[in-house]
């Protein structure tokens, strides 16, 4: 005797609402519609407009992308291009904000995390049609002419602000004053090398170099750390002798120095001072617990959000502004 297993599918897959649907319930056109869910509604009276929107949220309609792209030869999508480098963790925290933000405003955010190759980035536009791209990052050239070409807004920060080379020369800027304030006088900083392009590493060296200057301190060694290096000896004797103070790239690169620091028997801060950036969760729990520069991930995020907004014509909540490093003072410098 056979058995059959119970099937726990729909035995008709539910159909997608249409905007005929809306259309029907709503007792009008399919072009009004249309025209009203796409903020052109403007010629039909208040109480139409108010009963299509109230129906197509009744119905839980969600417009299709594709056609909506045909329609309007651009798309709700907002395209983040996010350089290929190691971030911190805050960076999921800055996309989760901006990912509600942009949809409050009827935009969708997608994430690509590498535009070098540009005609792959070149199919992906033509196949998004995206409404904008948000440069998280300096591009290329070569894509500067591509959106150009297809009239893409290309979104970067307000004039005002500080560009990304000069914010994270902010940040290095702040490392090594504060050490110097600590009254240490030799000084070095920790780089993070991997695969990864190193975008922002280079400017954070250039600002705790100007500090160092500023001092009259010797200019600061800088030595490369990966994360997967065991190698405690190696890696510390770039730094020369016990009593150097680190600014380092992030709170994973000082964390990691802490440790093949105790393999070495180097006591921190003793012998080895080390400042991170970000202000990471994992960083208020070491003990001792790390000096680092943080900021406010969401401050951040809500400030590309309003360039964004701007750049396609619709008036943001908040007003865009540079972000403030600060220090957060721990044990470790």
């Amino acid at each position: 005797m056979s058995m059959q297993r119970e099937s726990h599918l729909p035995a008709h897959p539910v159909s997608p609402v249409t905007s005929a649907d809306v259309a029907r319930a709503a007792g009008v056109s399919r072009g009004a519609v249309s025209q009203i869910l796409n903020g052109r509604g403007d010629r039909f009276a208040a109480a139409t407009r108010e009963r299509v929107l109230e129906t197509a949220a009744r119905l839980d309609y969600q417009p299709s992308l594709a056609g909506r792209a045909l329609a309007r030869g651009t798309s709700d999508v907002v395209v983040a291009v996010v350089p290929y480098t190691t971030f911190g963790g805050h960076l999921q925290d800055m996309l989760d904000v901006m990912t509600s933000e942009l949809a409050r405003r009827g935009f969708t955010l997608v994430t690509r995390f590498s535009a070098n190759d540009v005609p792959a980035f070149e199919r992906f536009l033509a196949a998004l049609q995206p409404a904008a791209v948000l440069a998280m990052a300096q591009l290329n050239p070569a894509l500067h002419e591509l959106l150009a070409a297809r009239g893409i807004p290309l979104v970067a920060s307000d004039s005002s602000a500080p560009t990304e080379r000069e914010q994270n020369s902010v940040i290095g800027d702040l490392q090594a004053t504060h050490l110097i304030e600590r009254g240490y006088r030799r000084l070095g900083y920790a780089r993070l090398t991997d695969s990864r392009d190193n975008v922002y590493g280079d400017s954070r060296v250039v600002g705790f170099r100007q500090a160092c200057e500023r001092a009259g301190v010797d200019s600061p060694t800088v030595i490369d750390i990966a994360l997967d290096d065991r190698d405690a000896g190696q890696l510390l004797r770039g730094a020369g002798a016990p009593g150097i103070a680190l600014g380092c790239y992030n709170d994973d690169v000082a964390l990691a120095l802490i440790a093949r620091a105790g393999d070495s028997g180097w006591a921190v801060p003793k012998d080895v001072a080390v400042i991170g950036v970000d202000n990471s969760p994992l960083s208020r729990a070491l003990t001792p617990r790390l000096t680092t520069i943080g900021y406010d991930p969401s401050a951040i995020a809500q400030g590309l959000v309003a360039v964004t907004l701007m750049s396609l014509g619709v008036s943001p909540e908040h007003t865009p502004t540079a972000p403030e490093f600060f220090l957060v003072p721990g044990q470790t410098a």
